[in-house]
């Protein structure tokens, strides 16, 4: 199979003259603007109507509110903050053990076949949350794609995202 290329040298100056947007409108109070995963933090709710699943003093694990399979985590830092970069060196290595506990949780309650774990840094990476680190731990298995994702845009998710916190905050690595 060969790989054509299509050259356009004149879109990197138009992509270098490009203005980022409005930021999407959500809730909450993260440094630099209003943040909805902070706003989560700062939430008297209780986890389960948070979705929180996990949570210290340095990192949170909460289901994605529009998961792209059942059972899809986000984990992050507390702190607000918005380049993987700027993590102190504890955030960071917290971070990662928020990750592999979360892949844990998962196996424990869904036995999937596989899992994406990943991270959209940044608006044209395509984060939709740009400002607040996190990253996206999502169970896979052989097969799991339909043609309702494919023909209409439309996901199928078996379970409510009550019943996924619960498989879940059980399924939590002690």
């Amino acid at each position: 199979m060969s790989l054509d290329h299509l050259w356009a040298g004149w879109r990197s100056a138009y992509v270098a003259s490009v203005v980022d947007g409005p930021a999407p409108t959500v809730t909450g109070s993260g440094a630099g603007g209003p943040c909805v995963f902070c706003g989560i933090f700062e939430s008297d709710a209780v986890d389960e109507e948070r979705h929180v699943v996990h949570e210290d003093a340095l990192v949170v694990v909460l289901l994605n509110a529009f998961p792209y399979a059942t059972g899809h985590l986000l984990v992050m830092p507390r702190r607000h903050v918005g380049d993987l970069g700027a993590l102190d060196p504890e955030e960071s290595v917290a971070l990662w053990e928020g990750a592999r506990r979360a892949v844990s949780a998962l196996g424990r309650a869904y036995a999937p076949d596989g899992v994406n774990l990943g991270a959209n840094l940044g608006r044209a990476a395509g984060a939709g949350i740009p400002g607040h680190v996190h990253l996206h731990a999502v169970p896979r298995w052989i097969g799991d794609t339909n043609f309702m994702t494919a023909v209409a845009s439309t996901r199928v998710l078996p379970e409510s995202l009550g019943d996924s916190w619960a498989k879940l905050r059980a399924a939590w690595p002690a």
